[in-house]
């Protein structure tokens, strides 16, 4: 499949006349957090809020600083997160894309708004109870 990149922007809303920063953010769909470098979270003053241990795609884990709150922009898309800081690139995990309803688009190795619904975001709530009854 290889590697997929959106640009986004990361802003500290606790800071607004704080310029943004736009980034090539790499789309990892097992990772679960927003992951940022020290330096981009410096860049944001963004305050430790917690500790959290994480484990890498190599199995290792390791406790590092838990940040925020980032408002993070796609296209027409946004939402408000935590960030663990490690490694030495913005990660975009599970939980922004799902908020913001972005897709990998795996031929173009690019980042997407959900084709589905383009205007807005959508996702689910809660179980969703189909037409043979139980929730899925």
């Amino acid at each position: 499949m290889g590697l997929a990149y959106g640009r986004i922007q990361l802003e500290n809303p606790r800071l607004p006349g704080l310029a943004p920063l736009e980034v090539d953010a790499l789309a990892d769909t097992g990772a679960v957090y927003l992951c940022i470098p020290p330096h981009v979270a410096h860049q944001l003053q963004l305050e430790e809020m917690y500790r959290k241990e994480v484990f890498t795609a190599d199995g290792a884990s390791q406790v590092v600083p838990y940040v925020g709150p980032i408002h993070v922009r796609f296209e027409n898309r946004g939402c408000f997160v935590g960030a663990v800081v490690l490694g030495d690139e913005v990660l975009l995990g599970a939980v922004p894309m799902e908020d913001m309803d972005l897709v990998v688009l795996p031929q173009a190795r690019k980042v997407a708004v959900n084709p589905r619904n383009p205007n807005f975001a959508a996702g689910l709530a809660k179980g969703v109870r189909t037409a043979a009854g139980p929730l899925t």
